[in-house]
């Protein structure tokens, strides 16, 4: 008997001693990169766009959780020079038919669920992207491996209210349609 008490007594100590373990790592936003792809009939246009600020939260080892916010304003188009259109199209991404950054400056992902992957330092992430002032949840896989976190993932543009030049709300655009999914390939360092 006095052995169960003594331990009782250990396992209690024991589990009042046990501190949360989790721990949140800043993105270091100079290092972290975010590419985006946008597809149309003709062809397809590459880009950059800047994290503001982001976090990843992390229990011992395991991802538990994490926060970014992007600088819609950031927006840049690669694969055009200036004589070829290069400011005319970022000026149309940052223009109401598409962002509208001058009232939309940021967009936000938050991670709402997270289950462990198929393979070790890989999660499946479900997450709330908001851009425009318009919230839905997006789905995708990330790995994470030393100081280093990398995902590719689809955002449907016209469940934003960005429906310019989308064959599913106008018809008779021919080759001027333009993908309503644009494609997002994230590098973040912290």
């Amino acid at each position: 008997m006095k052995n169960l008490k003594t331990i009782a007594i250990a396992l209690l100590v024991a589990a009042s001693t046990t501190v949360a373990t989790a721990q949140t790592k800043k993105v270091d936003v100079a290092k972290s990169k975010i590419s985006w792809v946008g597809k149309k009939v003709t062809g397809q246009h590459t880009g950059t766009v800047n994290l503001k600020d982001g976090a990843l939260v992390f229990d011992g080892k395991k991802l538990k959780g994490g926060s970014f916010t992007v600088d819609m304003n950031s927006i840049a188009v690669t694969d055009l020079t200036a004589d070829q259109g290069k400011e005319k199209l970022e000026g149309h991404l940052k223009a109401d038919d598409f962002f509208g950054t001058a009232k939309y400056a940021t967009s936000k992902l938050v991670f709402k669920t997270i289950a462990a992957g198929k393979t070790a330092g890989t999660y499946t992430v479900t997450a709330d992207l908001t851009i425009k002032e318009k919230t839905n949840p997006v789905t995708f896989d990330i790995t994470v491996k030393g100081n280093t976190a990398t995902t590719t993932f689809s955002v449907d543009r016209t469940k934003y209210d960005i429906k310019y030049g989308s064959g599913s709300f106008f018809e008779g655009l021919g080759d001027k349609t333009i993908n309503d999914n644009f494609d997002l390939t994230v590098s973040l360092q912290f």
